[in-house]
C-alpha cells in the first residue's frame, strides 16, 4: 500500500473518531430516594466496590466522556442499576435487602463482581476476604428459598 493511500485511511479514520464523539451518551445521576443503611465497613466496601454501577451516585471518570467507551461505561451502568441499585435498595423489603446482599457477595465472591476489567482500573474495587465475611454477615445468607 501506498504512503498516500495509508494517509488519506489515517485521516479517514480520525475523521470517524471525532465524528462519533457527537453522538449523545446519558451519564445522569439520578436523584438518591433512600439512603440504604448498613454497617460502616460495608458501606465503605460497597462504596469503594460497587456504587459506580449499582447506584445513583457513579463517579463518571474521563474514559466515559469518550466515544466509543463511552457507550460502553453508560450501558454497564445502566445494566448495573438495573439488576442492583443501592440508592433504591432502602424502599425494598428487608428480605429484599438481604437477598440483594447475599447475591452480590455470592457475585464477589465467585470472581463475577467486579468485572476484570473494571478491577483492572479500579484495582481499590477488589474486595477482601474481611469485606466478603461483613457483606455475606450482614446480608444473613439469604437465599431465593427465604
Amino acid at each position: 500500500m501506498k504512503l498516500p493511500k495509508l494517509r488519506t485511511l489515517g485521516l479517514a479514520a480520525g475523521g470517524l473518531l471525532l465524528a462519533i464523539q457527537l453522538v449523545p451518551v446519558s451519564r445522569a445521576n439520578p436523584p438518591v430516594t433512600a439512603r440504604f443503611e448498613v454497617d460502616p465497613t460495608v458501606d465503605a466496601a460497597l462504596r469503594r466496590a460497587c456504587y459506580d454501577c449499582h447506584s445513583n451516585e457513579t463517579r463518571w471518570p474521563w474514559y466515559s466522556h469518550v466515544a466509543p467507551i463511552s457507550w460502553l461505561v453508560a450501558y454497564d451502568v445502566e445494566e448495573g442499576r438495573e439488576h442492583l441499585n443501592f440508592s433504591t435498595l432502602a424502599t425494598e423489603s428487608a428480605k429484599e435487602q438481604r437477598h440483594a446482599l447475599a447475591e452480590a457477595c455470592e457475585e464477589a465472591q465467585e470472581g463475577e463482581m467486579a468485572p476484570w476489567f473494571y478491577v483492572a482500573l479500579h484495582p481499590e474495587a477488589e474486595l477482601t476476604k474481611t469485606e466478603l465475611a461483613a457483606l455475606r454477615e450482614f446480608g444473613g445468607g439469604a437465599t431465593d428459598s427465604d
